[in-house]
C-alpha cells in the first residue's frame, strides 16, 4: 500500500459518510496514472496553486483599484482568506479539506483587473457576455497548461466547485457548498475591514442589527458565522446557516453594496478604468495578431480572444498595456 492508498483509506476510516472521498471522485476527462503520493484533489490544489492566473491574482483589484498602502487585500488575499475559512469548516465537520482547498484555491482565477468593474465591463463588450465563474472554469480547463498541454484536467469536483461557487445553483459536493458561503463571509468581513482602514465607512456606520447579532470585530464575526455554519451542518447531507444568521450577514452584505460597492469613494476611480477596458478592447479587436498565445484556439472568435486576454491580464498590466498604447512616449532625438 502506497502514500496515496494509505490518505484514502484513513478518508474512510474517519471522514464523515457525507464527505467526498478521494477514491471515489467523478474522475477526469482524461483519465490518469494515479500517483503514489497525492490524492485526485492533493493533486489539482497544487496544480492550480502553481498556476500563471493564480500569481496573477496578486495585483488584481478586491475593492480598491491599485491600492497603494500594503495592507488591503487583493484578489489573491481574499482567496488565502476564502481558503482558511472553508478549510476550517471542513476539518470540524469531517469533509474533504483537500477538495475544499482546492476548490477555495482556484474559484476566482477568473476575475478580471479592476475587480467587479472589470467584469462588467467585459459582461456588457462580448457579444455572449463574461462572467468569472465561467471563466474560472475556462482558465483551469483550457488557458492554463500541464505537462504541455492545453487545460490543468481536474477532476469534476474541484471543476464543478470553481463553477458553482457563485450563482444559484448549489455545487455537488458539501465542500463546494462550503466554499460557496465562505467566499460571501470572506469579502464582506474583509471588505468592511478595508474600508474601515480607508476611512470609507466608519464603525458607527455599520448596521447595529447585524452587529449585535454578529459581533463588533472583523474576527468575532467570522467566528460567529463559521460557528453557525458548523452548527447547523452537523450530521447533515448540507451545508446550512441558521435563519438568524443567514438575515444578519444579509443585511451586511446589502449594506456593503449601498454604502461601498456602488456608491463611495472607493468607486472614485471606476470610471477611468471602465473607459481603460473599453479601449483595449476596441484596440485588440482592430489588432488581433497582438494578442498572445494561448488565447488563440481554434474554437475561439476574435471577441473570445481579446476577451479572455483582457480578463487575464492584472490591474498593473492592463494600465501598462493603456500607457503602451495610447501615451505618446517623448522623442529622444
Amino acid at each position: 500500500m502506497n502514500i496515496r492508498q494509505m490518505i484514502e483509506k484513513r478518508e474512510h476510516e474517519f471522514l464523515s459518510p457525507f464527505a467526498t472521498k478521494s477514491d471515489e471522485s467523478l474522475g477526469r476527462k482524461i483519465q490518469e496514472d494515479p500517483c503514489d503520493i497525492r490524492t485526485i484533489f492533493q493533486r489539482d490544489r497544487d496544480r492550480i496553486l502553481h498556476t500563471k492566473a493564480f500569481r496573477r491574482l496578486k495585483h488584481k483589484t478586491q475593492v480598491f483599484i491599485s491600492p497603494e498602502g500594503d495592507h488591503y487585500r487583493t484578489r489573491l488575499t481574499h482567496t488565502l482568506e476564502v481558503a482558511q475559512i472553508s478549510r476550517t469548516i471542513a476539518r470540524a465537520l469531517s469533509l474533504n479539506e483537500d477538495l475544499t482547498e482546492a476548490i477555495a484555491l482556484g474559484h476566482d482565477l477568473g476575475h478580471t483587473p479592476f475587480g467587479h468593474t472589470g467584469e462588467n465591463v467585459l459582461n456588457q463588450l462580448h457579444p455572449n457576455g463574461f462572467r468569472h465563474n465561467e471563466h474560472s472554469l475556462r482558465i483551469v480547463d483550457e488557458l492554463e497548461t500541464h505537462k504541455g498541454k492545453a487545460g490543468l484536467n481536474l477532476s469534476e469536483e474541484v471543476r464543478d466547485g470553481i463553477l458553482h461557487h457563485t450563482g444559484s445553483a448549489l455545487p455537488i459536493t458539501l465542500e463546494g457548498q462550503i466554499v460557496k458561503i465562505a467566499d460571501r463571509i470572506a469579502y464582506i468581513n474583509h471588505d468592511i475591514d478595508d474600508s474601515l482602514r480607508a476611512g470609507v465607512l466608519s464603525e458607527e456606520d455599520l448596521p447595529q442589527e447585524s452587529i449585535l447579532v454578529l459581533g463588533e470585530t472583523h474576527g468575532q464575526r467570522i467566528d460567529t458565522l463559521a460557528k453557525d455554519m458548523i452548527e447547523n451542518s452537523w450530521e447533515k447531507n448540507r451545508i446550512a446557516q441558521s435563519e438568524e444568521i443567514a438575515a444578519a450577514m444579509q443585511t451586511l452584505r446589502k449594506f456593503m453594496f449601498e454604502r461601498v460597492y456602488l456608491h463611495s469613494s472607493a468607486k472614485q476611480e471606476e470610471g477611468k478604468a471602465i473607459n481603460l477596458l473599453k479601449a483595449l478592447y476596441q484596440y485588440y479587436l482592430a489588432h488581433p495578431k497582438e494578442v498572445p498565445q494561448p488565447y488563440h484556439r481554434s474554437e475561439y472568435s476574435i471577441d473570445d480572444s481579446v476577451c479572455y486576454f483582457i480578463a487575464g491580464m492584472s490591474d498593473r498590466y492592463a494600465l501598462n498595456r493603456f500607457s503602451n498604447i495610447f501615451i505618446p512616449r517623448p522623442w529622444n532625438g
